[in-house]
């Protein structure tokens, strides 16, 4: 694709940072797979979590009215109790972030990492949905399932391909929370995960010096981008989870997970045969 222009690419990677940010698929491996796979311009990693913003936006405006319950309720123990769940969620989560960065670990420059991670979660959500059939689950978020889903997030940051969303809300359906809860905690708990994520990397950038080889116009554009996309997605979503299963998304993890370790094992043949 040496041919596209850039910004082509970049509204390419922001449309599919917002349609997949919070669906079970992953937005992180699908945005490094055209670009591991030479289809679109790489970007960097700073620009790949600041878009992540956009998909923010998105969020807050869907839950407008959640939000603002939320805080006309403050003196209320169950609004306190939820907020304080969401604080614990996110306490773990950052914690896990830091140690993320402390030791190095940045997103992979392969395909093979991510086609693993997609293909398994396949079977994860199909062995959640088994496991949780007939059960509605409770329409509260416990406390346990609170650190729970602040692992769960750590989890999918390290291992692209894994879903934030996919694995917090599947984690606390197999906690036993309702998955309308459990959506809702984790688009809620995504808004300060995703906006510190980007601050963080762009403080990072900033210290290492690596702000000014940035294209912030193109960072823009790619959050505007996501924030559009991932407003129509969310609010999509909120309904369908009301009467349906991810299942459908299973599927289609196990296919383009296969799909990819297929061209994995190709390529890794013909290099074979190359190096021959």
């Amino acid at each position: 694709m040496e041919n596209l222009p850039v910004w082509i690419s970049v509204i390419i990677l922001g449309l599919i940072e917002g349609i997949t940010e919070f669906l079970p698929i992953s937005s992180t491996g699908h945005l490094l797979i055209p670009q591991n796979l030479g289809w679109l311009h790489r970007q960097s990693d700073l620009f790949a979590i600041v878009i992540q913003s956009g998909a923010v936006i998105a969020v807050i405006a869907v839950f407008a009215e959640r939000i603002k319950h939320l805080a006309s309720t403050l003196r209320e123990r169950e609004t306190r109790d939820y907020l304080a769940k969401l604080a614990l969620a996110f306490f773990v989560t950052s914690v896990g972030g830091i140690l993320i960065k402390k030791f190095g670990i940045g997103l992979p420059e392969t395909v093979a990492p991510v086609a693993w991670a997609t293909f398994i979660g396949a079977f994860v959500i199909f062995g959640v949905e088994f496991w949780r059939k007939g059960h509605p689950g409770e329409p509260a978020v416990s406390w346990h399932i609170a650190v729970a889903v602040g692992l769960a997030q750590i989890l999918a940051a390290v291992f692209p391909g894994t879903s934030r969303s996919g694995a917090s809300i599947l984690i606390a359906m197999a906690l036993g929370a309702a998955r309308p809860a459990a959506t809702e905690f984790s688009f809620l708990l995504g808004v300060p995960t995703l906006m510190a994520a980007g601050a963080f990397q762009i403080f990072s950038s900033v210290q290492e010096g690596h702000s000014g080889t940035e294209d912030w116009a193109m960072v823009a554009l790619g959050t505007v981008v996501s924030a559009i996309s991932a407003f129509i997605v969310v609010k999509w979503l909120i309904h369908f989870v009301q009467s349906h299963t991810f299942n459908g998304f299973a599927w289609y993890r196990l296919v383009m997970g296969a799909a990819l370790l297929a061209y994995v094992a190709m390529q890794a043949n013909a290099e074979a045969g190359v190096a021959d």
